[in-house]
């Protein structure tokens, strides 16, 4: 089956709406895994790198639109069919996590750092596919330029997804101009497909679903669990095989997510706020998923002041980052913590509970 084939078969199933935005992209897409299929693998990276490919690579594509329109399901849909040996689907916050590690080795090892993460990157995919493209730090800002120029020279193909379009990325942010480079790079390398038809889908899925579930248990467990598998389209009956991850988290860390889906990340309270966690822990989380699922969330005395002040924490990050939660607790937001050390300050966490179960804020896309 083809990408465009595959989506023709989702409409005419009826588990999409004919949408006509959608069925440009998935054209497009068709068109750019033609292309990939019938490009000849060129004789190394090194030949790649001093561009002397026979055939140039495939221009890429950049989806943008708002949350729900269907970037990630279409994106899954190519980068199934595509068939290519060497090809590397992430989440751009964590490529970017891979990206500070790799050039961290490679100073340790007296090697240039830049070089060393081309050899990598390059080395492993010549299709990279980006879910979430987003630019939030100076850091990443300064670094994109030079880095997506060396993968377009080494013959690196690119499909990203963004909420935003180029010309609105890391808008605002500290030294900006030094970033316009990064903007004109895609632009010119990257076909820019915007979708923004009527029917959030994502949204849609959870229906009236509610989103925070009292109390924990077997109700609340199937509750979540039904929304999971709404959410990613991943078969009920291979429940068993959900795949987890591990997520960098800085200083060599990691943390390890349980079910790690499309985009949607399940985690109990005891992993996120029971260890030693903190803020790079929540940060990375918040900046990885757009939907995080909690389960097990007690009521907290104050023998359980570091757990709470763990929670505020992270519903800190998720709520900057616009992460939709979905939560099984043991009691309503006000309860969760009525006394102990920071009880007062939790009140701005029970607030912020209480808005990210609106409309208004799961409407909102996910980043800053």
């Amino acid at each position: 089956m083809t990408t465009l084939t595959a989506y023709q078969a989702l409409v005419a199933g009826g588990e999409l709406r004919a949408d006509p935005d959608q069925a440009r992209a998935a054209e497009r897409l068709q068109r750019l895994q033609d292309e990939l299929e019938q490009v000849r693998e060129t004789p190394g990276l090194f030949a790649r790198l001093l561009g002397k490919s026979e055939t140039p690579p495939p221009e890429g594509i950049y989806m943008w639109g708002e949350v729900g329109r269907g970037k990630s399901m279409l994106m899954d849909l190519f980068y199934g069919e595509v068939d290519i040996a060497r090809k590397r689907r992430v989440h751009f916050a964590a490529f970017m996590l891979d990206v500070h590690g790799a050039m961290k080795a490679a100073r340790a090892e007296d090697r240039d750092a830049m070089t060393a993460v081309i050899e990598k990157v390059a080395g492993e995919a010549r299709l990279l596919a980006f879910d979430e493209l987003q630019v939030t730090n100076v850091v990443d800002a300064m670094l994109l330029s030079r880095l997506f120029t060396a993968l377009f020279a080494a013959g690196v193909t690119v499909v990203a997804t963004s909420n935003r379009p180029p010309g609105d990325l890391y808008k605002d942010g500290l030294n900006r101009q030094l970033f316009l480079p990064f903007i004109d790079l895609l632009e010119a390398r990257l076909d820019v497909v915007c979708l923004n038809g009527p029917t959030d889908y994502r949204l849609e899925r959870l229906g009236a679903m509610d989103v925070y579930h009292v109390p924990n248990g077997e109700a609340a467990t199937a509750a979540l669990s039904e929304a999971f598998f709404r959410l990613t389209d991943y078969p009920v009956e291979d429940r068993a095989n959900v795949p987890s991850a591990e997520l960098e988290v800085g200083g060599g860390r990691t943390l390890t997510v349980p079910k790690s889906l499309k985009g949607v990340a399940v985690f109990s309270f005891r992993r996120l706020c029971g260890d030693a966690r903190g803020s790079a822990d929540y940060l990375a989380v918040a900046q990885t998923y757009h939907t995080v699922i909690l389960v097990g969330v007690p009521v907290m005395g104050p023998d359980m002041r570091n757990e709470a002040s763990r929670f505020v924490a992270l519903i800190d990050a998720l709520y900057n980052y616009k992460v939709k939660l979905l939560m099984a607790a043991d009691a309503a937001p006000d309860d969760l913590y009525p006394s102990g050390d920071g009880s007062f300050e939790f009140k701005r966490t029970v607030s912020r509970l209480m808005e990210m179960q609106s409309r208004a804020y799961l409407e909102q896309g996910h980043g800053l």
